[in-house]
């Protein structure tokens, strides 16, 4: 399949920075709860965006809470690689991407954090939406939580 022809997304070396604005966010995290956002893509420099989200992360409990969370997204010649906001900035996970037959594009990758594990999938829609997917299992985590993103107009 021709990349460069993927609706919404088109060559994959360019999604980092089709991400650019604002994206509204509906977050699932099964069994725990859920949020709604905003989620704002700005650029820090030609190859890296700083990744901010906002929302009111609604507990199955009853509790509510509003929530902030921050990462650095750098682009990549097969997708992307995900940094925690720290200093220095820490990688979470690098992304390489590939097309699907519906015209998706989708990567995932896995991330061990002390014992737990992440196993995170991106698949970006040809409706030019995308879906986040992180799998956390391990000792002290046991959920799946996912987003999905509408770009704002």
């Amino acid at each position: 399949m021709n990349e460069t022809l993927i609706d919404g997304w088109r060559d994959v070396s360019q999604v980092t920075m089709r991400l650019t604005g604002a994206w509204s966010f509906d977050r699932v995290i099964r069994g725990q709860g859920t949020m709604q956002g905003l989620a704002t893509f700005t650029p820090l420099d030609a190859e890296r965006l700083v990744y901010q989200e906002q929302g009111r992360l609604k507990l199955l409990n009853g509790a509510e809470f509003e929530a902030v969370r921050e990462y650095i997204f750098r682009k990549g010649e097969r997708g992307f690689d995900v940094f925690f906001k720290e200093d220095p900035p820490r990688l979470f996970h690098a992304i390489s991407l590939s097309a699907s037959k519906d015209g998706a594009l989708s990567g995932g990758a896995g991330h061990l954090c002390n014992l737990d594990h992440y196993q995170s999938t991106y698949t970006f829609r040809g409706d030019g939406g995308f879906v986040v997917r992180h799998v956390v299992s391990g000792p002290r985590k046991d959920y799946t939580m996912v987003t999905a993103y509408t770009r704002v107009s």
